[in-house]
């Protein structure tokens, strides 16, 4: 089970606010393409679950630029562009890590999370095959994770299909002994700021970030829906 802190921040202003003050606790970007899919008869959403694959850079590798790699110190981006152009990937492969997912029955109170969770990492060309070609995730033999997917949620013979994605460009930040991650994800139909924070003491971490946030004047409001279910409604909340 994860359990997270979500706070979203109304506006660029807000979350510049919030990068600007955090900055000193700053330790890494992670610019990331996150992906979905659904069995082709709705077999994970049915029972309230989904199936997501998440590309991010690799910060040992080298940043991508146009069809050149250029080693540099800074991390990569990668966006929909990479995923989609075949003559960029075999270069970029290398540099970005992949991540397969299984995310279900997510209920979101008071500005906390709770989503079970099953993750592993999974080879990236192997993944951003899978993004062209979705019905062959059912052909995987060598991931757990896909495995469940297919065996436990009783995926059909048609398989699995995409579902689209969306982009988000996360800032990590080690602040008073936490973890916090503010993001600004990018949808087809606009752009929304959220902070989260992963914890065990998930009220304690709450009033933390809040206090934070209070005494800088920065607006904020409690996340009510999580990014997929805001991709999926396709409207900003």
């Amino acid at each position: 089970m994860e359990v997270e802190v979500k706070l979203r921040l109304p506006d660029s202003t807000a979350h510049q606010k919030v990068l600007s003050l955090l900055s000193p606790y700053h330790k890494k970007t992670h610019h990331q393409l996150n992906t979905f899919f659904d069995g082709a008869a709705g077999e994970l959403s049915s029972q309230r679950a989904v199936l997501r694959l998440r590309f991010y850079e690799n910060l040992k590798g080298k940043r991508v630029i146009a069809d050149s790699v250029t080693p540099v110190e800074e991390e990569s981006k990668i966006g929909y562009e990479s995923v989609r152009d075949p003559s960029k990937r075999a270069k970029e492969e290398e540099n970005v890590k992949c991540m397969v997912c299984i995310k279900g029955k997510a209920v979101i109170v008071n500005g906390v999370s709770r989503v079970e969770e099953d993750e592993e990492e999974l080879d990236s060309k192997i993944g951003y095959e899978f993004v062209d070609h979705p019905r062959k995730l059912t052909e995987v033999e060598n991931s757990r994770v896909l495995k469940r997917a297919k065996e436990e949620f009783q995926v059909g013979e048609g398989g699995f299909i995409g579902l689209g994605g969306f982009r988000n460009a996360r800032n990590v930040f080690e602040w008073n002994g936490v973890v916090l991650e503010v993001d600004e994800t990018k949808y087809d139909f606009g752009t929304c700021y959220e902070i989260e924070c992963e914890s065990s003491e998930p009220e304690k971490v709450k009033e933390m970030i809040e206090t934070l946030l209070k005494e800088n004047g920065i607006d904020y409001s409690y996340s009510k829906v999580s990014k997929f279910a805001t991709f999926r409604a396709g409207k900003l909340p």
